[in-house]
């Protein structure tokens, strides 16, 4: 990219419009001319991966010259690994919150890209507009909590407690960084400070109801969404994990899911029954050479809609009653009541264990009693639905 573009008589002949506009010298630096004729100078740059912008203040005070002279400054301190903003952090009392929030967050690669969105798009939305630009050491309990009290007055009494929780991550950092000295999020009692919302579950069926949903179920074929939500019945998973499934995750009669689709970034592994098996072997025989076992309609590159289970279920008369994450319940009670060993059904289910040693144990561990396990569910499957169409044929 050409440099030193501009020249003084451009800079001053430059006339305000309907729009902003951006005159660019060359190696991010650029005058800003705004819509009332106010005109500064601004460089952008990237520190990592993150694109930064700083002012170098108005023109004509400060001239085209000294604009040239500051950005190759800042150059020279981002070649050298330096921040450019630290400086005026330290006159202004230390990083911002919204400067240790982008910076903690962007250090998490270890969480799912999905994850660090949710907690980087709350803290935009809710608590930068109020507390982003001052400092982080500055910020106390009290204030705090009323920034967080618009959210629970708004009745998003779970997601605030989720932000409470996501911004007290940023303030550990912060803490332990030596620019603050409290964590300020860590004082509020989530439990006492904020309402309460009605707990809502997903809709699963009872384990006796089983039989006659799956005679209905047998009624609507062998569509897409019929072995979807099949296959959702037999491997226990989330219904976003089975959207997404490629075939490259598939192995004998084993489903290896990455841990970057997992909820806990985490490698989950599916033993496949006899009768799963039969289904991905239909899917593959239909398949149009897409990566993803569930495809959509008319885009073999993206997966099937995220719907596409509730509208069959819709149109078998289930709404409401029914959900094809409600498998997982159905599948668990079912499990409990047959004696199954609750550490094989926490793990089939991907629950992570709340004790740290047992957490850290291999992601294969159980395996032989998960696969006897789904084998036996997919039988009793199998053995109601038989079952109940045999009942049916005599009336």
């Amino acid at each position: 990219m050409p440099t030193n573009t501009l020249t003084d008589a451009r800079c001053k002949r430059a006339a305000p419009s309907e729009r902003a506009q951006k005159l660019f010298d060359g190696g991010g630096l650029h005058l800003y001319v705004s819509t009332t004729g106010a005109k500064s100078w601004r460089v952008a740059y990237r520190l990592g991966a993150k694109p930064q912008t700083m002012s170098f203040g108005p023109y004509p005070d400060v001239s085209l010259a000294e604009a040239r002279c500051k950005r190759d400054a800042l150059k020279a301190t981002l070649r050298e690994g330096g921040d450019p903003m630290a400086p005026r952090r330290v006159q202004r009392g230390g990083l911002t919150l919204k400067e240790a929030g982008e910076t903690y967050w962007r250090g998490r690669a270890d969480l799912s890209p999905s994850y660090r969105q949710n907690a980087e798009r709350a803290m935009e939305r809710h608590i930068y507009p109020h507390l982003g630009s001052k400092p982080v050491g500055s910020i106390d309990r009290d204030l705090l909590l009323a920034t967080l009290d618009r959210m629970d007055a708004a009745g998003l009494h779970n997601y605030v407690r989720k932000t409470r929780m996501w911004i007290c991550q940023v303030f550990d950092w912060a803490v332990e960084r030596g620019e603050a000295k409290i964590n300020p999020a860590a004082l509020i009692n989530p439990k006492k400070a904020f309402g309460h919302s009605p707990v809502e579950h997903f809709a699963a069926l009872e384990v006796t109801d089983v039989p006659a949903f799956m005679h209905r179920l047998r009624m609507e074929g062998d569509l897409q969404s019929v072995l979807a939500c099949r296959l959702l019945a037999l491997t226990w998973v989330r219904t976003n994990e089975l959207r997404m499934m490629l075939w490259s995750e598939l192995s004998d009669d084993l489903w290896r899911i990455p841990a970057g689709k997992m909820k806990r970034r985490r490698d989950h592994l599916v033993p496949l029954s006899r009768q799963a098996l039969d289904i991905l072997k239909k899917l593959k025989d239909r398949s149009r050479g897409g990566t993803y076992v569930f495809p959509a309609e008319h885009r073999l590159d993206r997966p099937m809609s995220e719907n596409a289970v509730l509208a069959l279920l819709a149109r078998m008369g289930y709404k409401g009653v029914m959900t094809g994450h409600g498998w997982r319940t159905v599948a668990s009670t079912w499990a409990n009541e047959r004696g199954f060993k609750s550490d094989a059904i926490e793990r089939q289910l991907a629950h992570v264990p709340g004790d740290k040693t047992r957490a850290a144990y291999n992601r294969a561990e159980f395996l032989p009693e998960r696969r006897a396990m789904l084998n036996a569910w997919a039988d009793w499957l199998d053995l109601v639905s038989t079952d109940v169409d045999a009942s049916a044929a005599k009336r």
